[in-house]
């Protein structure tokens, strides 16, 4: 248990904190010695509380327990596919056990091929389900031979065809908003918390790491949630994609890496405000720039602004907002696809725009590209207007080539480009 321990620390799952550290060697060795230490000894011992600690207002060792929990299930997902057992701190309990893996845990890492040859997690699962039975009744409704043959045609479109033309896999990508618990004095969660610059469990680590003395009340929720919209634009998007009989996987934005984007052709479903790593990128040779929130889009050539207000009229009122498909690429070898907008309507107009040969079409005129060149580095506009969070019409408003040399200046450091 000690070796297994040590294996655990030296992989880096446990992150920068030194108290994971000290909190699973500590819980180690009491086990091994028989013993199982109260609350308080912990966090005097491990965490350097103060005598005064008191258990009733201060839950900060069960936060760093439930943590610690957390990052040995993370090591053993990503580390443990050939052990038959695994050490664990059962719920609880301070102390640390040793488990045998099940059949299905061992064979968690396993190659699958696909379409859902993914990092599914249990908030994908759930997205995937409804993807499913939304792609049924479509396929149902409308005859599954005219519908096969509709969308091999749209996937076989010049549009698609940067990320559809080759062997590389896709990763459709969707745009999910992190949520973590901000705890009150009884350590029960008094809310949950959306910052945006807190995209990931190790942005909240660096949060929790540049303000100490509020450490203790951010708990790590293991949440995420995305737009109603992002349903919509999924079942238009995805049989695309199955139809053009590539690998695709999927993940969220929250756990988007670079390395992802350059292995990858990638496919954005989602909100201009949840591109997160992708925003530098999407708008470096863009004609247009975020505006004074992410409701706003500036033409940096007529100095307009495109604003939606999607976000404040009531029940029944109609409203304006704006979706945005952009195609660039992120490497020599992947492509970067965006079905985004300000907020739901336009994102599920982009979604139904690059999911109808007809308006494909439009695009292409609208662009003058008759090169694959041209059609992979551009970026269009569209005004929506809707009621309700859904979108009735829209036009096109704006459409640009991208200058794709910007795109790359944009990851050189200052001085360089």
């Amino acid at each position: 248990m000690r070796e297994m321990c040590r294996q655990i620390i030296e992989s880096g799952e446990l992150g920068r904190s030194r108290h994971y550290q000290a909190m699973l060697e500590y819980l180690l060795e009491s086990s091994i010695a028989g013993k199982v230490p109260k609350e308080i000894e912990l966090a005097i011992e491990v965490l350097g509380r103060g005598e005064n600690f008191d258990v009733s207002s201060d839950s900060s060792v069960r936060v760093c327990v439930h943590q610690l929990r957390k990052k040995l299930d993370s090591y053993y997902q990503k580390h443990g596919a050939e052990s038959g057992e695994q050490i664990a701190i059962p719920k609880g309990q301070y102390s640390v056990v040793l488990q045998s893996r099940s059949p299905v845990a061992q064979d968690s890492e396993a190659p699958k091929t696909g379409f859902w040859s993914s990092r599914l997690n249990s908030g994908l699962l759930a997205t995937a389900c409804l993807l499913l039975l939304l792609n049924l009744g479509y396929m149902a409704l409308s005859g599954e031979e005219s519908e096969a043959s509709q969308l091999g045609s749209i996937a076989h479109h010049p549009i698609w065809n940067s990320v559809l033309g080759d062997d590389k896999p896709v990763l459709l990508v969707m745009g999910d908003y992190y949520i973590f618990g901000e705890l009150n004095a009884n350590g029960n969660i008094a809310r949950m918390v959306r910052e945006f610059n807190v995209n990931s469990p190790s942005d909240l680590e660096d949060l929790q790491f540049s303000d100490i003395e509020k450490a203790e009340n951010y708990l790590d929720l293991d949440l995420s949630y995305m737009p109603e919209g992002s349903a919509f634009a999924l079942a238009r998007i995805v049989p695309i994609l199955e139809a053009s009989e590539k690998q695709v996987n999927i993940t969220m934005m929250s756990d988007l890496t670079m390395s992802d984007v350059r292995n990858n052709h990638i496919v954005y479903i989602g909100y201009i405000s949840a591109l997160e790593k992708l925003t530098q990128l999407s708008f470096a040779g863009s004609g247009l720039r975020i505006g004074r929130s992410y409701d706003e889009l500036l033409n940096l050539k007529t100095s307009e602004y495109y604003t939606s207000d999607a976000g404040l009229p009531e029940s029944g009122q109609s409203f304006r907002d704006y979706g945005l498909f952009a195609s660039y690429p992120a490497s020599q070898d992947t492509q970067v696809i965006l079905v985004t907008g300000m907020r739901d309507a336009g994102m599920m107009h982009t979604a139904q725009a690059l999911s109808s040969a007809d308006s494909l079409d439009d695009l292409m005129v609208s662009m003058d590209a008759d090169t694959d060149e041209a059609l992979s580095n551009f970026e269009a506009l569209f005004e929506v207007f809707g009621v309700d969070r859904m979108n009735f019409s829209g036009n096109l408003v704006y459409s640009n080539h991208l200058d794709t040399s910007k795109i790359w200046d944009s990851w050189l450091p200052a001085g360089l480009n």
